[in-house]
């Protein structure tokens, strides 16, 4: 078993959100289906879905689905909050044991802290680009995240985890290669 500490890429995920303004929710994504705002309302979801998942207590209420009109008016507090527990709960090391379950999917433990490191830092780029912000992944937690993502990446992509993969250099970077087995373009930039 290998635990992964998550604390970084959430500290960067609330730092990114902290600066986005209300002006810029209704602004494209690099998740052709998800506007910033649903796509933040998404990553404040997966956040409890993630804790549950690490403390074996899934919840099938949570709609994963991103949609901005469930924000809440605070929701940079409120996300802040939800991934500061979403650390210390996967910093338990009965999380990365058994069996659990993340949306609607039943994983190992030691798989769902994977999911989560991913999402964690695909969601974050997400983010950036969205928003202008710079983003930097350590190459540990690409690696990580890469792992995971390596196996479920192809042409066709894998229904309710990543769009076909988008080819990328051979000489690209890391995160760009975990970006394009993720179904993301790294040229991606929003128009105008």
């Amino acid at each position: 078993m290998t635990m992964i500490d998550h604390g970084a890429a959430a500290a960067r995920m609330t730092e990114l959100l902290a600066r986005v303004t209300d002006a810029q929710l209704a602004g494209p994504t690099p998740c052709a289906n998800y506007r910033l705002g649903d796509l933040i309302e998404h990553i404040g979801t997966l956040a409890l879905a993630f804790t549950q998942a690490a403390g074996k207590q899934p919840s099938e209420d949570l709609v994963p689905d991103g949609d901005a009109a469930r924000l809440s008016p605070d929701w940079r507090g409120t996300i802040a909050a939800q991934l500061g527990e979403l650390v210390v709960a996967w910093r338990d090391p009965a999380a990365w044991t058994g069996m659990t379950k993340a949306g609607g999917l039943d994983m190992p433990g030691e798989m769902a802290g994977q999911v989560t490191l991913n999402e964690l830092i695909v969601h974050g780029w997400d983010v950036a680009r969205a928003t202008g912000q710079d983003y930097l992944a350590t190459d540990a937690e690409v690696a990580a995240a890469l792992v995971f993502v390596e196996p479920f990446s192809g042409p066709e992509g894998t229904e309710g985890l990543f769009g076909p993969a988008v080819e990328v250099a051979g000489d690209a970077s890391p995160l760009d290669r975990l970006l394009g087995l993720s179904g993301r373009d790294p040229r991606w930039a929003p128009a105008g």
